[in-house]
């Protein structure tokens, strides 16, 4: 591809906006089986569930390949008081990103192996810190790719 079609691509794709859309998505996935589960309605919070986990997935399987390819971090540009702000969200968005993945996958299981009990218990915590991942990755990418982006020379 000439550097002109590259550019011309890259402008029309960001992995990082697909990144933060997929978070956003699973985000209101994730809103959508809790409001289905609190109606009562079983089949429909599965299908918002599921969803939520594949969107989740294309978003860690897309991370990683974006990282992987970039090879460089975005630098967060922001001055003043907005730093530390940034930064402690980074930090628990981070931290929680981590701890969410294995706290999904046993709350997955326990519904699929129908052990409802256990699956609720659980559930009560996996789906605010899950919501609150997805929910501050977007902030995150607003905050670094669109609001406080470097100026150009």
């Amino acid at each position: 591809m000439d550097r002109f079609r590259k550019e011309e691509f890259t402008l029309m794709f960001s992995q990082a906006a697909l990144n933060a859309s997929l978070n956003g998505i699973s985000a209101l996935l994730l809103a959508g089986g809790y409001a289905a589960i609190r109606a009562g309605k079983r089949d429909v919070h599965k299908r918002f569930m599921i969803s939520a986990f594949i969107a989740s997935t294309v978003f860690l399987v897309s991370y990683v390949i974006y990282h992987i390819r970039v090879k460089h971090l975005v630098l967060f540009q922001g001055q003043g008081w907005i730093r530390p702000v940034y930064f402690t969200l980074l930090t628990s968005h981070t931290i929680l990103a981590i701890v969410i993945v294995p706290l999904i996958l046993i709350t997955l299981r326990r519904a699929w192996l129908e052990k409802f009990d256990k699956h609720r218990l659980i559930a009560r915590w996996t789906l605010p810190l899950w919501f609150y991942v997805c929910v501050t990755g977007v902030i995150v990418y607003l905050m670094v790719y669109q609001i406080y982006v470097a100026k150009s020379s």
